[in-house]
């Protein structure tokens, strides 16, 4: 049993450092005052020294890290997890980008293996197939030649039960709809994405079941106020959560706050789409079969197409802040709460009792000071390594 004291609600940063957590195996078994709250016997005993405390970070879209690619090496997604805690990351979903489907099937399995002997890092909560049903004029840093029709027969086996969780396509190509409807039922998130889709089609795939729009305003075509297309749709219908990449490069800043203005708290999922140079130095990574340009502060194709990012999860918390001039309390929301319920698990993106013990200390100006994972320290700023899993 552990017992974290001292400690100050993301909700409520200014006030007293008097919460307490009582931990139990994995579950938060009570949340309080440290007077209304006290120590048990024998648990052990952290201090959090009055840093802030958070639901642990969730990313919806990592392509890799580290140096390494999960489309090229699906094997390499439980050695990228070791280390993200440090960003304060507790789950991610990796994201396979357009790829032959054997690749999707090998990914799969890798995460059907279940976690390692020992493993201490992020969860892997399923895949997030990014492709291939993707239309080809708005590709981004994808294959086309790898891009196909969306058929039933082809994701038979694209379930939560078998790894998937959540499937980005473009709503207007045939049969696109029958297969958001039949993942949408299985439980899968279906997001729009790399897309022409028109205001009509758009809505259609809502109908669908659509309920998600992957990096909003990238690869679909722009806001045009006669032909308001995807974007609009997204920006307007409530159904839907829209995913942003904050690093301002993918989005304008002006442009991140509108859509904050306009879908609000609750309803936008920050997300990194980072790439395998995240946390390494510049220089020429892999995403999937390309070769990508990385500089100090974006990742390209050798066209200057976009290539994904190397943005951390903890800095586009800090971005949203400083771009949309939300709340603390609102930005931590959506790496924790939003994406927990846009993929309906309980029992994360909240601190609260009977909730998974996957908790982040964050110092004043939100740097990630120490994260847990199923109750335990994942990770430790300055305890002598990037991902000291003390």
């Amino acid at each position: 049993m552990l017992y974290l004291y001292g400690a100050r609600p993301a909700a409520d940063p200014a006030g007293a450092a008097d919460l307490a957590v009582l931990i139990e195996g994995d579950t938060i078994r009570a949340v309080g005052s440290g007077e209304a709250l006290p120590c048990p016997p024998g648990a052990e005993r952290l201090d959090a020294g009055g840093r802030l405390i958070a639901p642990g970070f969730i990313d919806l879209q990592l392509n890799g890290a580290f140096g390494l690619d999960f489309t090229a090496a699906p094997e390499t997604i439980w050695e990228v997890g070791r280390r993200l805690p440090q960003y304060g990351v507790t789950a991610f979903l990796p994201t396979i980008i357009t790829s032959p489907l054997a690749t999707v099937s090998a990914a799969q399995r890798v995460i059907q293996a279940g976690l390692p002997p020992g493993y201490v890092g992020a969860w892997p909560l399923g895949l997030h197939l990014e492709g291939p049903f993707l239309n080809r004029a708005k590709r981004g840093a994808h294959d086309s030649s790898l891009m196909r029709l969306p058929t039933l027969p082809e994701v038979a086996d694209w379930s939560p039960a078998h790894g998937v969780r959540l499937v980005t396509l473009a709503p207007e190509l045939p049969g696109a709809l029958e297969v958001i409807r039949t993942l949408s039922a299985r439980g899968v998130l279906v997001s729009a994405g790399h897309s022409m889709a028109d205001y009509d089609q758009a809505g259609a795939g809502l109908d669908a079941g659509v309920r998600y729009g992957t990096h909003l305003f990238n690869a679909m075509p722009a806001l045009d106020h006669r032909a308001p297309g995807l974007a609009a749709a997204l920006l307007t219908d409530e159904r839907a959560i829209a995913g942003i990449i904050p690093d301002g490069i993918h989005v304008h800043p002006a442009v991140v706050d509108l859509l904050w203005r306009c879908k609000g708290p609750g309803q936008v999922s920050v997300v990194t789409d980072a790439m395998a140079a995240l946390g390494n130095p510049p220089g020429r990574y892999r995403l999937g079969a390309f070769e990508v340009i990385v500089d100090e502060t974006s990742a390209r194709l050798a066209d200057g197409r976009l290539a994904g990012s190397i943005l951390s999860l903890d800095q586009a918390v800090r971005n949203l802040i400083q771009f949309t001039g939300c709340s603390v309390s609102q930005a931590i929301d959506s790496v924790t709460a939003v994406p927990a319920r846009a993929l309906r698990l309980a029992d994360r993106g909240a601190l609260r009792a009977g909730g998974r013990a996957d908790l982040v200390l964050l110092t004043p100006d939100l740097q990630v000071s120490a994260t847990l994972i199923n109750g335990r320290v994942a990770w430790e700023a300055n305890a002598g390594s990037d991902n000291s899993n003390v």
